[in-house]
């Protein structure tokens, strides 16, 4: 019997997407109990041969693709949320590697608190190529969101929440908040993101906990292409645009604008503890956000 579904959307990713599978399939849980289900979102190429390929080679371990049309990886995970055979459902992204506990991690801790409805995991960032020097953890936080709350499980600190690609749900707890948003979430590679934060800011209205559940860990594998000026400056603004739409969607813009003033107090803060060039990376970081929140036009930074 099924009892946890992962749930792995992807989009002309076959790469990175089968290096994520072969850390899928060593996990502990017996092959019987979970099944990974890969949602290709459009993809254009190789991603369907180069999977039915990879569950040739692991006939022992339950591994499954559908195709979803809608665009964007907000449709993705909703049609993995549909289309799952457990009562708990993960998540992962396709630039991902999980550790072998991954799914035991999570289906434990869903077993021993049978009210709890969302929980994420440890992330940690792997760079291939080397962290870069102009990197604070200020800056790091939207390109790699690590995590790391201790060896405990727990609420999730106040203002954090789970990363997109490491977080689990109870189906049943989770039917009453409509899923993710497909308004938000990346589309055909634009930056736009803020669907599980949508979602998380629902979930909290309504009463449930955030878990913390430290055994489930993701190393999110970070390519020297997001470490760009150009990519910086575009997931910058595209944070602030993120912003801005769920401020829109739950009425309270004013908050948000007010809370970015606040953090630009912050930010200058921070100029007397960290080197010039960090710094630096840290401004175009909050220039970037407030530009997309307040609805001005993209620049160079």
């Amino acid at each position: 019997m099924i009892r946890i579904s992962l749930v792995i959307p992807t989009h002309n990713r076959a790469v990175p997407l089968l290096a994520a599978l072969r850390s899928v399939v060593r996990q502990t849980l017996p092959a019987g109990e979970w099944e990974c289900l890969v949602v290709d979102n459009n993809s254009s190429d190789d991603t369907a041969e180069r999977f039915a390929a990879f569950a040739a080679a692991h006939p022992g371990v339950n591994l499954r693709m559908v195709r979803e049309t809608g665009p964007g990886v907000s449709y993705a995970r909703n049609r993995g949320l549909a289309e799952a055979a457990g009562p708990i459902v993960a998540f992962i992204d396709d630039d991902e590697r999980v550790n072998e506990a991954f799914l035991a991690s999570y289906l434990h801790f869903f077993d021993a608190n049978p009210d709890a409805v969302v929980a994420g995991g440890r992330i940690i960032a792997e760079y291939p190529e080397g962290r870069p020097s102009w990197m604070s953890k200020w800056t790091e936080m939207p390109i790699a969101n690590p995590m790391d709350f201790g060896d405990a499980v727990r609420p999730f600190p106040a203002g954090r929440v789970p990363g997109g690609g490491n977080m689990a749900f109870r189906r049943a707890g989770l039917a009453r908040y409509d899923g993710f948003d497909p308004s938000l979430g990346r589309v055909n590679g634009r930056l736009i993101g803020g669907e599980e934060n949508d979602l998380f800011e629902r979930l909290l209205r309504g009463g449930e906990t955030i878990w913390y559940v430290p055994g489930a860990v993701m190393w999110h594998i970070i390519p020297p292409s997001k470490l760009t000026a150009d990519y910086f400056r575009r997931l910058s603004y595209n944070v602030g645009v993120s912003q801005r739409l769920r401020a829109r969607i739950h009425h309270r813009m004013l908050k948000a604008r007010l809370m970015e003033l606040v953090k630009w107090g912050a930010t200058l803060c921070l100029a007397f503890t960290m080197t010039p060039r960090r710094f630096v990376w840290l401004l175009r970081l909050r220039r970037g956000i407030s530009r997309g929140l307040f609805g001005w036009p993209e620049k160079a930074l």
